[in-house]
């Protein structure tokens, strides 16, 4: 177990106004646990859960996780209030869909500062304290796209892709503190998702590209019929830090499966094809070496 049992455990979680991050709020809540909760608008958040769940023990934060002075704020007014901090789920992002022609400067860097330096900052600020007290665990939330990638999604999987390798090498680097991390991989949940008030669409369209077009049209007339049921993944990320222990990664959502089983399958047919033919650019000594 990686949390506490003889007290209520300390969940600081980033992205909680709105979808799996607002169900893992009230679930976290409910179970009678203490919650920093940040997000970029505290009244939204307020409005999300009156009348769901006892706010008692919340502590909403407006953080802007691209501030690392911001993040390490956060965190100690945690501690402060709850003079503990037991788990910290990166969990905020937003979709982007463009081809990669279309992608501007500025959308990348807009895209990267949240999902890959707000992950980072918040692994900053809270470590030293995990570390320290020698226990507690971290979740990512990525996706299936930082498994696989497909048109349209370049820029959303690079950000995906890089808190999966992230998250990947923080688990070797703290598991002699005691401290568990699990990568979350959900598919495509109900949730306000694919609503043009989150995914991010290009400042600038090409013509060139009609069946990225055509892509977005459909993902936004998936909205409402996802398969993913929010409610059911955050009981599934709770239940993974309760318990403690298990796989690194946390696939969640049959789609995520087919997708992840699939790019599995292409990898292993890339290295039997590559089986007698990776060798020939060793040194032919440290080869020789290897192989003996």
């Amino acid at each position: 177990m990686s949390i506490p049992d003889d007290r209520p455990a300390t969940w600081f979680v980033t992205g909680t106004s709105r979808g799996l991050g607002l169900e893992l709020a009230v679930q976290v809540l409910e179970r009678g646990d203490n919650l920093a909760a940040t997000t970029r608008s505290v009244e939204r958040l307020a409005s999300a859960l009156a009348g769901r769940v006892d706010t008692a023990k919340l502590l909403a934060l407006e953080v802007d996780l691209r501030d690392a002075a911001a993040v390490a704020g956060a965190v100690e007014q945690t501690t402060a209030r709850f003079g503990a901090l037991d788990v910290v789920v990166n969990n905020a992002g937003y979709g982007f869909l463009a081809a990669v022609e279309e992608t501007s400067v500025d959308e990348v860097r807009d895209m990267l500062d949240v999902q890959v330096v707000g992950v980072w900052n918040v692994l900053r600020a809270a470590l030293p304290v995990l570390r320290n007290q020698r226990s507690g665990h971290i979740v990512t939330v990525s996706s299936v796209l930082g498994l696989t990638a497909v048109p349209g999604w370049a820029l959303y999987c690079a950000g995906k892709f890089a808190v999966e390798g992230i998250s990947e090498a923080l688990a070797g680097e703290v598991a002699d503190f005691g401290v568990e991390v699990t990568i979350v991989e959900p598919g495509y949940f109900r949730t306000d998702f694919l609503t043009t008030d989150s995914l991010g669409l290009p400042a600038a369209t090409s013509d060139g590209y009609p069946a990225i077009r055509e892509m977005v049209q459909s993902h936004l007339e998936l909205q409402g019929s996802q398969l993913g049921d929010p409610v059911k993944g955050a009981e599934r990320i709770v239940a993974k830090v309760v318990d403690g222990g298990g796989p690194l990664r946390l696939i969640l959502g049959s789609d995520s499966h087919a997708y992840a089983t699939a790019k599995v399958e292409a990898l292993q047919a890339n290295l039997d094809d590559a089986r007698d033919t990776a060798a020939r650019t060793d040194h032919a000594t440290l080869a020789e070496g290897v192989s003996a």
